[in-house]
């Protein structure tokens, strides 16, 4: 065996137990089935019309009806020419889903600890450390995919970083470069945002430890590599970057033209979310501190309550029948359980208490500008992840710093804290098993350490007097008690929520005082370093898998038919698809805020975290005020409502406009604001407004339409639809079909023609008198153009990569 075949096996064994952890957690996806998420559920909903327009052409559509009104598949699974990077993405995740991101965690913490130079046996366990990470965990329970997929390639471009700042140019370029083509090939830019934060606190942290040892010109010299890396990473992935660029000008992520909010009162000009959206979700000071103990605030909101709970005695001494009260405590009072700051949450964002002690302890051990970037990097996360609850900073980052305001759910920059912790907890270790360092000082670290996270669990258990253990939403569950006759009911709920708080600091409190145990006891050199590697590595499952497992288990998985078709087809939706015709239906029991009826019809709703801005509009402006005329124009020829049983039922709307209408007077108006408000009054069937500002080449006009006046759809597919006009005069046309101003090509019995936007939302357009074929074709230039880029830079980056190992190969000869 030779010497460099010697320095591999270790690796290989790491990433064989990596696979086997990953796959073990994850068993059932050996059996075929697939775990049921509730946000990849809704976009199955979204993407049909595309996937099925995919099987059955084999093309790609960048433009789907099914959902909005209409929208680009940018964000929903579009597949674009010369994405390489995803290819290579694909092959590093290649175990069955979910397996592939807990896989994916591992070997980029392993690899990002390797390059912090820490042996692969403290590395190894390490990666199981931020891998359970709670968060880490359930994001993949609910189907937060592309969240996963960004975090898991978080510490393969921070160890490109570091590499290079040790100097490794070569290594750290191309690993940078590589690492960060694939953290934007998962398509979750909000993470990769916050990623970008981290490394700015990195890079501020090595810019002062630069100056303090005066070298400079080597800190500007690796930021320089750096990001040419970068550029080419940007470069590969032009193609969906720019398509997201131009489709967040268009969503609820950009800028509103309208002035006024619906009650006519001035409206907030921002060029992003607005601040309450932007902080609905934010931690609370305390709720925080569930990262060191998992059920502080109750957990989640499906906890697991059983015979013992309070509620379940409550109720069965007041007579209800123990499988009744059971149930209840099962399906509802389980649902009680969390009584944090925030509206949901599906669980706690627990680090860990053994990986927080470590932490802590690494406080006193570590040393350098590591312990820095990651302790600050830590607090900033924390502090912005309380959102409202801390306003002073969270509004001046929404306010100042750039394209802060994009992104919703501020909760989730925790996800940086959820990276640094371990990282430090296991430098911490490091420290620890450093012969150099002296005995005394560790035990003095470990004194301290043990004094901090004890005491902090010591004061939380005598604090829970203070505490009320109180939700929003109690007052409203108590008036529903009250009214069953359970008056005690909610106080017994409170009981069960101060008993899970009660047992989960104990618990806590008994996993700090082994682990500082193992540390005294390999301080004292009464257990060996080994063994207390393997001890702590028990130690982080024991502690994390057994609060990961009562959130996400074996019981998530479903078949993979029920996955495939996650939305039965109701008779609702029998009775609605006996109509063959082309239109859309409004589903007010989702409103826009579901994908149910994008399974099986052309939705005005939809699920999306940046939804059409004209559509959101048009709902907050017009649909939510009962007007049915916006609901005829964007052709809705069936509404799913309620009757008076409280039974849904498909209501048919023979007032819908169709596919397209001629309209007798077309109107000018000269703001967004104006055509917004036009569309109070005017009769949509014969009258259309424009922006006259956006507009300035169509005029303003009356025309005839009479009763051989025609215009029909003949020909549908979601990226081209085929009209035939006939009318004796010169009209204008209205479509029902969103206006969207990127990649329509438009022509009139082949000529390319011109369209313009009407009543706020529509496509409409001048066409002469005659018979005439008018096509839309989706065909957006920004693919083909992001598609050169990208190819270019493909062969760019694999040259490159060619070049990097021939190097390597002829640096390591002469090292021999």
């Amino acid at each position: 065996m030779t010497d460099q075949f010697k320095k591999i096996v270790p690796h290989l064994v790491v990433f064989l137990v990596f696979i086997l952890i990953s796959i073990i957690y994850f068993s059932p996806a050996l059996q075929g089935k697939k775990i049921f998420q509730s946000d990849i559920v809704q976009y199955i909903g979204m993407s049909k019309e595309r996937n099925d327009f995919k099987d059955q052409t084999g093309e790609e559509s960048y433009w789907t009806n099914s959902a909005f009104g209409g929208m680009p598949t940018y964000q929903l699974g579009a597949n674009y020419p010369h994405n390489y990077i995803k290819k290579l993405d694909k092959t590093i995740r290649f175990l069955p889903r979910p397996a592939d991101y807990l896989f994916l965690y591992f070997i980029g913490f392993y690899v990002l600890l390797l390059v912090l130079k820490v042996d692969w046996k403290l590395a190894g366990i390490g990666a199981l450390a931020f891998g359970f990470s709670t968060y880490l965990i359930i994001i993949l329970g609910v189907g937060h995919n592309a969240k996963a997929h960004a975090i898991g390639y978080f510490p393969f471009v921070l160890a490109g970083i570091v590499l290079a700042f040790r100097r490794k140019y070569v290594s750290g370029f191309l690993l940078t470069a590589f690492a960060m083509a694939l953290e934007i090939n998962a398509n979750h830019f909000q993470m990769t945002y916050y990623l970008m934060l981290l490394v700015l606190v990195l890079g501020l942290v090595y810019l002062y430890d630069a100056f303090k040892k005066k070298e400079l010109p080597q800190f500007f010299k690796t930021v320089g590599i750096l990001a040419v890396a970068v550029v080419l990473a940007v470069a590969t992935n032009a193609t969906n970057l720019m398509a997201t660029q131009e489709y967040a000008k268009w969503s609820t992520r950009g800028k509103s033209e309208l002035t006024l909010n619906p009650d006519g009162t001035p409206k907030e000009s921002t060029n992003g979310l607005d601040k309450e959206y932007i902080t609905q979700y934010s931690y609370g000071l305390f709720e925080s501190l569930n990262l060191f103990v998992p059920r502080l605030t109750g957990g989640g909101n499906d906890e697991e309550l059983g015979k013992d709970s309070n509620s379940y005695e409550y109720l069965v001494r007041q007579g209800v029948p123990p499988a009744q009260a059971q149930d209840f405590v099962k399906n509802q009072a389980a649902h009680m359980m969390y009584w944090g700051g925030q509206p949901i949450v599906a669980a706690p964002a627990y680090v860990g208490a053994v990986v927080l002690f470590l932490f802590v302890l690494s406080l006193f051990l570590v040393k350098g500008r590591h312990k820095w970037w990651l302790l600050a990097g830590s607090l900033i996360s924390l502090i912005l992840s309380w959102g409202h609850n801390f306003e002073a900073l969270t509004y001046a980052m929404i306010d100042y710093f750039p394209m802060y305001n994009k992104f919703r759910a501020i909760t989730s920059i925790q996800v940086i804290l959820e990276l640094c912790v371990p990282i430090l907890a296991i430098l911490g270790l490091k420290e620890l098993f450093d012969g150099k360092l002296e005995k005394a000082k560790k035990l003095e670290a470990l004194k301290w350490s043990a004094i901090t996270c004890v005491g902090i669990l010591v004061v939380l258990f005598f604090a829970k007097g203070a505490l009320d253990f109180t939700h929003a939403n109690d007052s409203y569950y108590r008036q529903q008690f009250d009214q069953m006759g359970m008056n005690q009911l909610m106080s017994n709920i409170k009981k069960d929520r101060e008993a899970l708080y009660t047992k989960d600091v104990f618990r806590s409190l008994l996993f700090v005082l082994i682990a500082a145990a193992v540390i005294w006891l390999f301080i004292k050199e009464k257990l060996k370093k080994n063994y207390t590697i393997i001890a702590f590595g028990i130690l982080f499952l024991v502690d994390l898998v057994g609060i990961d497992r009562q959130y996400v288990n074996n019981e998530d998985f479903v078949s993979a038919r029920v996955l495939e078709q996650p939305f039965q087809e109701s008779a609702i939706d029998k009775q609605i698809l006996q109509d063959k015709g082309y239109y859309r239906v409004f589903n007010t029991q989702e409103s826009i805020n579901g994908a149910s009826t994008s399974f099986y019809h052309k939705s005005i709703g939809g699920y999306h975290a940046a939804k059409p801005k004209r559509l959101q509009d048009l709902f907050e402006y017009q649909i939510s005020k009962n007007n049915v005329a916006v609901l005829n124009m964007l052709n809705v020829k069936y509404i799913i409502r309620q009757n008076d049983k409280g039974q849904m039922y498909p209501a048919n709307n023979p007032y819908a406009n169709g596919p397209a209408w001629f309209v007798k007077n077309l109107k000018a108006v000269n703001s967004p604001d104006a055509e917004m408000k036009a569309l109070d009054s005017i009769n949509v069937k014969t009258t259309a407004v424009f922006d006259k500002n956006r507009f300035e080449g169509v005029s303003e006009g009356a025309f005839t339409v009479d009763s051989t006046t025609s215009i029909k759809l003949i020909d549908y597919q979601p990226n081209e639809l085929t009209y035939k006009t006939s009318n004796k005069n010169n009209g204008v046309a209205v479509f029902s079909e969103m206006y969207y101003p990127n990649g329509w090509q438009v022509s009139i019995d082949g000529k390319a023609v011109e369209e313009f936007r009407a009543n706020y939302a529509l496509r409409a357009l001048e066409v002469p008198a005659g018979e005439h074929t008018i096509t839309f074709t989706f065909d957006p230039e920004v693919v083909k153009t992001g598609a050169s880029i990208s190819l270019a830079s493909n062969i760019l980056l694999f040259l490159l990569l060619i070049g990097g190992v021939f190097y390597g190969i002829k640096t390591n000869i002469k090292e021999e």
